[in-house]
């Protein structure tokens, strides 16, 4: 089997290249995510060394390191293997799930069953959930829960997203993060899968329905998710649009966004061991920031990154969270103890006005620091010079 060997070559500031170079932003970055032209005729399906994989005409690969302002230059060759590096694949859990595996482990969880009126509560709304990345043998995130006292805040979901105040037509309202009055978001259909040695990719088509069981939005999902060492990294994206006239999105910090729920068992028996690491350093155990309409804390507001390290099954996880610099800004961070972070924002669809969010998840076994977590967020919002031969 013929695979393609990649090389970097750091460059000095008086060499030239004939080849297509990478150049750092502003900022030291990690899991920097670069596409560039595929070199020569050929078009293998991954790379050796510095391991890539076909994307349409591109290469794309995870640089695991990029200094700010250093040059790399991409030289390929290709080698004989007998065989090639274990990829990504998806399994199928016929009509309720399906996860994504790199080799045989479990990574990546997509639940998509189809809204069932009679059993509402339990499908009312699509989401992702997250493997242990160490092992891939338990999830930690939350999932459909029955809304019992056996479980707190059930309607929140491993990666998620809705609104609780939404306003459209003749006064009509929905509240998608509940799924109250029957309200609620169904997957229509898998758009993409894409699955290699280096990402697997996948697309959904999902429809927003009122009271009335009526379409009032469509959302395009789209979640990648990325092998590299030490965790796993994972790029969130959306694009809600309608055909109406207009769509009021609005809600409050706990109750609208993209937020991220870790399992139940936080909420049960580790809360008070939860923590969050912010820009402005490590917080306390058991405490927590959110922004407030009679405060409007600044320290709350358009976060370029936060994190939350919580305990379950006895060891302790860090998530990583970092929205991308075209989000809408004015983002309003929420944090609870129990497991459930993340931001949301007020916003109004029209046909000309589609709402487009971005946001890289980065979940570790074991605790951050600050100046990881920058790095991370710098290899993915500050943009790298791509320059083609």
């Amino acid at each position: 089997m013929k695979w393609l060997a990649l090389s970097l070559l750091l460059l000095g500031p008086a060499l030239a290249s004939a080849q297509p170079t990478l150049t750092g932003g502003k900022a030291d970055a990690e899991f920097v995510v670069a596409s560039v032209p595929l070199p020569g005729k050929e078009r293998p399906n991954a790379i050796a060394n510095q391991l890539a994989q076909l994307d349409g005409k591109n290469l794309v690969f995870v640089l695991p390191k990029l200094k700010a302002g250093v040059t790399v230059e991409l030289v390929a060759g290709f080698q004989q293997a007998k065989s090639g590096p274990a990829e990504f694949k998806f399994v199928e859990h016929e009509k309720e799930s399906f996860d994504v595996l790199f080799g045989e482990q479990p990574v990546l969880r997509f639940v998509d069953k189809p809204h069932d009126a009679d059993n509402h509560y339990l499908t009312f709304k699509p989401f992702h959930q997250m493997f242990d990345p160490k092992d891939g043998k338990t999830l930690l995130s939350s999932g459909a829960h029955p809304n019992t006292k056996e479980f707190l805040f059930p309607h929140h979901r491993g990666l998620f997203f809705g609104f609780n105040k939404i306003t459209y037509g003749d006064k009509q309202t929905a509240d998608i993060w509940h799924g109250t009055d029957g309200v609620f978001s169904t997957t229509d259909k898998i758009l993409e899968k894409v699955a290699g040695p280096v990402f697997a990719r996948h697309s959904a088509a999902i429809s927003w329905h009122g009271k009335d069981g009526k379409t009032f939005a469509d959302e395009k999902r789209t979640v990648t998710v990325y092998h590299v060492p030490g965790g796993t990294l994972l790029e969130w994206a959306t694009e809600l649009s309608t055909i109406l006239d207009s769509v009021k999105l609005d809600g409050d910090p706990q109750h609208a966004g993209f937020h991220f729920r870790a399992t139940q068992e936080v909420s049960k028996s580790t809360a008070k061991q939860t923590y969050y690491l912010r820009p402005d350093g490590k917080g306390k155990e058991g405490e927590t920031r959110n922004w407030d309409a009679k405060g409007k804390d600044p320290k709350t507001v358009d976060l370029p990154w936060n994190a939350m390290s919580f305990v379950t099954n006895e060891k302790r996880y860090t998530v990583l969270r970092v929205p991308h610099p075209d989000n809408p800004k004015g983002t309003r961070g929420s944090e609870r103890d129990y497991g459930r972070f993340g931001d949301y924002f007020e916003y109004t669809l029209t046909p000309k006005t589609p709402l487009k969010l971005k946001y890289r998840i980065w979940l570790q076994e074991g605790e951050m620091t600050k100046e990881q977590c920058e790095a991370i967020a710098a290899g993915y919002t500050q943009p790298v010079e791509i320059k083609k031969d």
